[in-house]
């Protein structure tokens, strides 16, 4: 398929940049650093976004954005003659490009509609026809963040890099507007507010029991006002409809609290939240808003993709049930709800304390036998923010008995999750690299690996050590392949549709191939000795060219080393800059 090169657009910059913005108020969250990378790319450009209202909003006043345009599909650009009013209007403004961040076929029709020349977007929703340049849709075989999947969409245009942390902004005088409100509602600007949305416009599937709310609440309050010697409060949010829902929530609290369900505007909103303490969540637009304002967030997920939309830098925020049917992505649940039953208050609560103890001194559980976990749970938050981690799987993650063909066959070392586990919470990016020549020889076919693939995730997705993604190379050892290990093809993938940063990467395999990988891509290495090297053999490896950074003898000891190296690095890298004249 024909891509969009950067220098096509540089012999002809766009002066006038059409900006179809995304429907969903999460969606636009997640959109918005792309639109930032987008005025990044054409500093000059006049940009302008064409959003539905909420979302026009949501970008009132941004500073990328020399203005937004209303798609009222409900009103005056309903029907036909709607859009054909909205496609004269774009007409009149004389665009030249139009970068679609909408996947629908309708953004590409009235884009092609309005006479726009240039219409840039991914080749979604059959609307091939109707773009300019269209642009691959990613592999869907690899879950990817959808704020990556926008600021992705970006790259034939030259955009570099990772995506940074979605950002919104608020005026003072809204601000002060919303203080002024909750005052009137008993709530003063130096009370400490717990906000919760138990509502979700998208189905009952994605809602957690509103008792369950109520009482994660309660106990967040009288933790925070012991811990910190002030006053809380309960803020209940929601959409039109969920009056009574966030009533029946305020009714069980007990204590102070204000119900703004379907009371607020998307401007009084995001300044609400801004406020907020902490925010305990269903999957929901408010829950990417208060990420954006670097509020903790606590999110509930059950029939959605955790993967694909959990807050944005905050991805240990997401609490599920690995259940095997999610994620259904089905509005209403066909059967017992399962995935959202199963999830208990402690487990929600445990999760409020993690979050609001990495920006205050409110830490640990009740309890001092508690305490030793929580310290490992925590000593290391962040430290792997920007690293990603490649890992081996046969003999690393698992033990090897030859071509697994099979679920059955799958299981994994007993220290895997956990060391997983920590190293995610330490802010890391986990992605497998594995051969599997047994495709190329017939012992297992592309069914079967998905099959093996799917309980990888789900085993280690129950404890928090979920995957980024899987690569895997499917060609006979004498193919002669660029993917095959210790060729670099699988990473230079991950690197293209993750944006990885191999200055800040670590490999860790079983076997002297990875090992060799690594320094062919400049990372770290950690040989394990639980596959085909054993800890003698690891020692005359010495002797040769390919000596890893370090020998563990279990994936927890290379866990443990790798967070002691990084936490070394940065300790020297802080000494040097100190030193600095």
């Amino acid at each position: 398929m024909k891509q969009y090169r950067w220098s096509l657009v540089r012999r002809n910059l766009p002066r006038k940049i059409l900006v179809r913005a995304p429907n969903w108020i999460g969606d636009a969250v997640m959109c918005e650093p792309a639109v930032r990378g987008l005025r990044s790319l054409f500093p000059e450009a006049e940009v302008t976004m064409l959003a539905k209202p909420a979302v026009a909003e949501l970008f009132i006043a941004r500073p990328e954005l020399n203005a937004v345009l209303v798609y009222d599909d409900k009103r005056v650009h309903a029907g036909i003659s709607g859009k054909w009013s909205l496609a004269g209007t774009l007409q009149g403004h004389r665009f030249d490009l139009a970068v679609l961040f909408q996947n629908a076929f309708e953004a590409a029709f009235l884009a092609w509609l309005a006479g726009i020349p240039r219409r840039y977007g991914y080749a979604t929703d059959g609307r091939v026809l109707f773009l300019t340049e269209p642009v691959a849709v990613p592999n869907g075989s690899v879950a990817m963040h959808q704020v990556a999947y926008y600021w992705n969409l970006l790259r034939p245009l030259g955009l570099a890099g990772v995506a940074p942390l979605p950002t919104l902004l608020v005026s003072a005088e809204e601000d002060r507007r919303v203080d002024v409100r909750l005052a009137s509602a008993g709530i003063d600007s130096s009370d400490l507010i717990i906000g919760i949305n138990p509502g979700s416009t998208y189905g009952s599937a994605k809602r957690w029991l509103p008792d369950r709310f109520a009482e994660v609440a309660k106990r967040l309050v009288r933790r925070l006002e012991q811990a910190e010697s002030a006053h809380g409060a309960v803020v209940i949010l929601g959409a039109k409809g969920e009056e009574s829902l966030g009533q029946a929530i305020a009714a069980q609290l007990g204590g102070r609290s204000v119900v703004l369900s379907g009371a607020t505007t998307i401007r009084e909103l995001m300044a609400v939240v801004k406020r907020c303490r902490v925010l305990i969540t269903n999957d929901t637009g408010p829950m990417h808003i208060a990420a954006a304002f670097g509020v903790p967030v606590v999110a509930v997920f059950g029939p959605t993709d955790w993967r694909t939309t959990a807050p944005y830098g905050q991805e240990r925020s997401a609490v599920r049930e690995a259940v095997d049917c999610a994620p259904c992505l089905l509005r209403e649940c066909p059967i017992d709800h399962r995935c959202m039953t199963r999830i208990s208050v402690d487990r929600v609560y445990d999760a409020a304390v993690q979050q609001i103890a990495g920006v205050s001194s409110l830490s640990g559980r009740s309890g001092a036998a508690d305490q030793p976990e929580q310290t490992a749970r925590t000593d290391h938050t962040n430290i792997l923010s920007g690293y990603t981690i490649f890992l081996d799987r046969d003999g690393t993650l698992n033990p090897d008995p030859g071509y697994i063909n099979s679920p059955d066959q799958f299981e994994l070392f007993p220290d895997v999750p956990e060391a997983l586990a920590r190293l995610k919470r330490a802010g890391a990016r986990l992605i497998v690299v594995t051969n599997q020549s047994g495709l190329a020889r017939g012992f297992l076919t592309r069914d079967d690996l998905n099959a093996v693939h799917m309980k990888l995730r789900r085993l280690l997705d129950g404890v928090g050590g979920s995957l980024d993604g899987i690569y895997f190379c499917p060609h006979h050892p004498d193919d002669g392949c660029d993917c095959r290990k210790p060729n670099r093809g699988m990473i230079d993938q991950a690197v293209r549709e993750w944006g990885v940063n191999l200055d800040r990467s670590y490999l860790i395999g079983d076997h002297i191939r990875d090992i060799e990988l690594a320094k062919r891509i400049g990372a770290r290495s950690v040989l394990v000795t639980t596959g085909v090297i054993s800890p003698q053999e690891a020692e005359s490896l010495k002797a040769s060219g390919a000596v890893p950074d370090w020998i563990a003898s279990s994936l927890a000891e290379a866990a443990d080393w790798l967070l002691s190296d990084v936490s070394k690095s940065s300790v020297q890298l802080r000494e040097r800059q100190v030193s600095q004249p």
